[in-house]
């Protein structure tokens, strides 16, 4: 029986849209230690801009490497904001009551984007300086297809064509995914492929490969550096896509600030970070400064792929072919293939190594769920407040259920807020799976780990 409500209180916050931001929040201005720079995957030296300008646009490598504190959102990329931005604050009463807490449950709720997720804060930021700097076509790799589809979707509105490398295990397990990229004139690829050196080469040793974005990654990257018209696009881990999503938390801030609420607790799902990031990120900042010292910021990984709770703290490069930068990151090492778990997102072997240096210097908290546990959160989120959570954010509710769990049993008092990244209506045969009993609970071991990542001990250390 949940209890009675007394009276009637309106469960979302919004904001106005002449309160949207109007700058992106960049944390490598207040970090008390940075993250070490990228190096040359040839040479191991500290890379430049212009080895970066072959695979990324000048605009966001300046942004990549910027330590300014508040960076400008152009007026175009405002413009195309507008069309889902601010995004509202819900009060999760229905939960609360459900779990009898004393905990107040905020979300942040991103899933009303046009292609229902928060990647578009960042697709549409890259588009535009893409289309600017005049790339004609983007590539992309994509896990469960919310990153493809933000870029499809972006790439549209600013007339550019866009070919995305799809993790083939999800390309198997979510195909409207692929029809929602194609509506918007997306070539969609499963990945590994045979239109890349580095694709054939998988399938010739690993025919049934289920793929994995590191491999899609290669793949986006080889398209993008032989054509100079073409540019990759990243959606997660490096620090100019981070910077993007901080809108998020810096919406959230000022939703909470008109109801007299600060969150004692921040929680958001990791695969890459930029999740977790674009809500905590700016929560980070009074932190930082110990206005608000207590604040406690939980990233949730799959314990299929724990990149922060298992993995290990090296350089490591972000794809399987050895293109990218190596990167001061949390890994499994570049050659890790995940299991087929249905959270797609959350299936990448290294973490953001903003959130990978904010995790070892003790600032941000990390657990790890498997299936059955994630699923069985957002059948009971679903059946309070409403919405049917994609599998990724699926974990931060797991984390926002047993936290306020434990401030029952405490008899404590918190405000927990997490992001609802995305809506799960595409991810309807993980649900069936679920209520089937079909579902797979995966955990990585420790001396899987160790396997993954023994050639790391000759990698240069963060």
């Amino acid at each position: 029986m949940r209890k009675k409500r007394v009276g009637l209180q309106s469960n979302r916050i919004y904001l106005s849209e002449r309160d949207i931001p109007k700058r992106w929040y960049n944390i490598l201005h207040d970090m008390p230690k940075k993250p070490k720079p990228p190096l040359n995957p040839k040479t191991a030296e500290p890379i430049s801009i212009d080895e970066l300008a072959v695979i990324f646009a000048k605009g966001l490598i300046e942004q990549e490497l910027s330590e300014k504190q508040w960076i400008d959102i152009p007026e175009e990329v405002l413009k195309v904001y507008l069309l889902w931005r601010p995004t509202p604050v819900v009060r999760a009463r229905f939960l609360e009551e459900a779990l009898e807490t004393p905990a107040r449950i905020y979300y942040k709720y991103e899933g009303v984007s046009p292609s229902g997720s928060h990647k578009p804060n960042t697709a549409v930021a890259q588009a535009y300086y893409n289309k600017i700097e005049g790339v004609e076509q983007l590539t992309t790799e994509t896990g469960a297809g919310q990153w493809g589809s933000a870029l499809a979707f972006a790439c549209s509105y600013f007339g550019l064509k866009c070919k995305v490398f799809m993790v083939r295990a999800s390309y198997e397990q979510k195909p409207y995914r692929k029809v929602l990229m194609q509506m918007w004139g997306a070539d969609v690829v499963p990945s590994p492929s045979k239109e890349t050196q580095v694709g054939r080469k998988i399938l010739e040793s690993t025919p049934d490969s289920p793929g994995s974005l590191g491999i899609a990654i290669s793949e986006a990257i080889e398209v993008a550096i032989s054509d100079d018209k073409t540019k990759y696009s990243l959606g997660s881990v490096l620090n100019h896509v981070l910077l993007h999503q901080t809108i998020i938390g810096l919406e959230a801030k000022k939703q909470l600030d008109k109801v007299e609420e600060y969150p004692t607790i921040v929680i958001g799902c990791v695969g890459g970070g930029s999740n977790f990031a674009g809500l905590a990120f700016p929560f980070l900042l009074d932190k930082f400064y110990e206005k608000r010292k207590s604040l406690r910021l939980i990233a949730v990984e799959p314990a299929a792929c724990p990149t922060l709770t298992k993995g290990i703290y090296s350089y490591d490069y972000g794809d399987t072919s050895k293109l990218t930068p190596l990167l001061p990151m949390y890994t499994l090492g570049h050659d890790f293939i995940p299991p087929r778990i249905h959270a797609g997102g959350l299936r990448y072997h290294g973490m953001s190594p903003i959130i990978s240096k904010l995790y070892a210097d003790g600032f941000v908290e990390a657990r790890a769920y498997t299936q059955n546990e994630i699923f069985d959160a957002a059948m009971k989120f679903f059946q309070t407040e409403g919405i049917v959570p994609a599998p990724e954010s699926a974990h931060a509710i797991r984390a926002v259920i047993d936290e306020a769990i434990r401030a029952r049993k405490e008899k404590k008092e918190e405000v927990i807020l997490f992001n609802l990244s995305g809506h799960g209506f595409f991810d309807m045969s993980a649900y069936n799976d679920y209520i089937l009993g079909v579902l797979e609970d995966v955990v990585l071991t420790d001396e899987d780990v160790n396997e993954l990542t023994r050639k790391l001990s000759s990698y240069p250390k963060p």
